[in-house]
């Protein structure tokens, strides 16, 4: 079992283009860490929503691997989104989640991605395709090494965000009047999300 501890840096970013994104991370030299796979994410909380209330998040996440995270709230004076994080890989997706409700959590959303990511510099590039849009997450020891790759590939700073994919998801129902609880490509499928839905402006 590996468990680590960080204080998790990022900032994300709406792209127009992942594929040419992704082209200009291949060229400056990026090595792929992870190749494109898809992501089942399990939010968890108590029935009175204690760890919402207190801005933490306690996650369960599937890809080619099972892990289980808890994120501390975000530090409100970083420039990007700063919080600190244990992660823990496990052997097995569904025992963990029979622990949890074991532990009194419920699941409160479900939530899915296709994540592609690179290491390009000493920083994590993620490309994420969301079901309300494409994203790119750059995850950095410090808010300059994440500004200086953002410049690198030409990206707009102020147009980033430090809000999380769950966040936006709250913005584009509340735009659109919409009672989902999942965060799933298949609510989506009908749905033409556009930049004023997501309250976002494009990076690229």
């Amino acid at each position: 079992m590996n468990m680590h501890e960080k204080i998790e840096k990022e900032a994300k970013f709406y792209i127009r283009d992942l594929k040419k994104i992704e082209q200009q991370i291949i060229t400056l030299g990026g090595v792929i860490v992870q190749p494109r796979v898809f992501e089942s994410n399990l939010r968890f909380d108590t029935p009175k929503r204690e760890l919402s209330a207190s801005y933490q998040v306690l996650r369960l996440r599937r890809d080619t691997r099972a892990r289980m995270t808890f994120k501390g709230p975000a530090d409100p004076n970083s420039e990007v989104s700063a919080r600190l994080e244990y992660e823990v890989e496990i052997s097995d997706f569904a025992t963990g989640r029979h622990i949890l409700k074991a532990l009194g959590y419920e699941v409160i959303t479900i939530y899915e991605k296709y994540r592609t990511s690179y290491s390009l510099d000493d920083v994590e590039i993620s490309l994420d395709e969301m079901p309300f849009g494409s994203f790119m997450e750059i995850e950095g020891a410090d808010t300059r090494h994440i500004q200086a790759m953002a410049g690198k590939l030409n990206l707009k700073w102020e147009n980033r965000s430090a809000l999380s994919y769950l966040r936006i998801f709250s913005q584009v129902k509340e735009q659109l009047g919409l009672s989902m609880r999942d965060l799933t490509f298949e609510n989506f499928s009908e749905l033409d999300i556009q930049p004023d839905h997501l309250q976002l402006s494009h990076a690229d």
